[in-house]
């Protein structure tokens, strides 16, 4: 594990943002390694970051098994193919600010295990999305209160790093449990890391989407009572039941 690190960048149909956001990041951190971990996008996102590759060595790109689709998958991987002491996990389409990531390195060199990146006014979400948000972070909150698991302020926030050694075995050892398919990789880390670990939260300005399209829609909140344990597995089933 070499020293510095790695910036991952989950993508899917982001050509109208993924240039720039390389960009964004080069001019800020140039010292950063970037990981677009993509899952195959039918757009011009992977030839963008080919282009840019040609010219930039720390610069990857990764493109996804077709049958191993998702958020949270893109994410696991990633940290996975890590090879920085540190690495942060952030949206592509400028939600969340390049310059948020500062603090979360800062934080990360004085000894932090995991620093999340806590939105300080969430009235940028539209009020469903933010309804949402909230019930999702109530139950990941029990469920981890009850797991006597350490938690956040902002369990759903998609923007976190940490220390590759510390997650990589993490990951390795209860990758099975993770819900690949979901949206909130952030709630499992917390579910089987350590209960020692060291985390700290840095506050950022949750921005508009700049470009694209958000992929995200009302299957979130299934998503995220499968990652609460057996009880919210069983209403997470009764409720596609319903729904379907």
């Amino acid at each position: 594990m070499q020293e510095g690190c790695t910036v991952i960048l989950p993508t899917y149909e982001e050509e109208a943002n993924i240039g720039r956001m390389i960009e964004c990041l080069r001019s800020l951190y140039p010292d950063f390694h970037i990981l677009v971990m993509d899952d195959n996008s039918p757009d011009r996102t992977k030839s963008i970051v080919e282009e840019i590759m040609k010219n930039d060595a720390n610069v990857r790109f990764i493109t996804r098994d077709i049958d191993d689709k998702g958020l949270s998958a893109s994410i696991i991987h990633g940290i996975l193919e890590t090879n920085t002491e540190f690495f942060i996990n952030m949206d592509s389409d400028f939600q969340h600010p390049p310059s948020s990531l500062k603090d979360i390195h800062d934080l990360l060199t004085a000894g932090a295990d995991l620093v999340i990146g806590v939105r300080k006014d969430r009235t940028a979400l539209k009020f469903k999305r933010w309804l949402g948000s909230w019930i999702a972070h109530t139950m990941a909150a029990l469920t981890l209160k009850f797991a006597g698991k350490q938690s956040s302020s902002d369990i759903m926030s998609g923007l976190f790093g940490g220390r590759a050694d510390v997650f990589i075995p993490v990951i390795k050892e209860h990758e099975p449990k993770f819900e690949r398919r979901g949206f909130k990789t952030l709630f499992d880390l917390l579910k089987f890391a350590p209960c020692d670990i060291k985390i700290e939260e840095a506050f950022f300005e949750f921005g508009e989407r700049q470009g694209g399209e958000s992929k995200i829609g009302s299957k979130i909140i299934l998503s995220i009572l499968r990652q609460c344990g057996r009880l919210g597995r069983s209403a997470a089933k009764l409720l596609g039941r319903l729904k379907g």
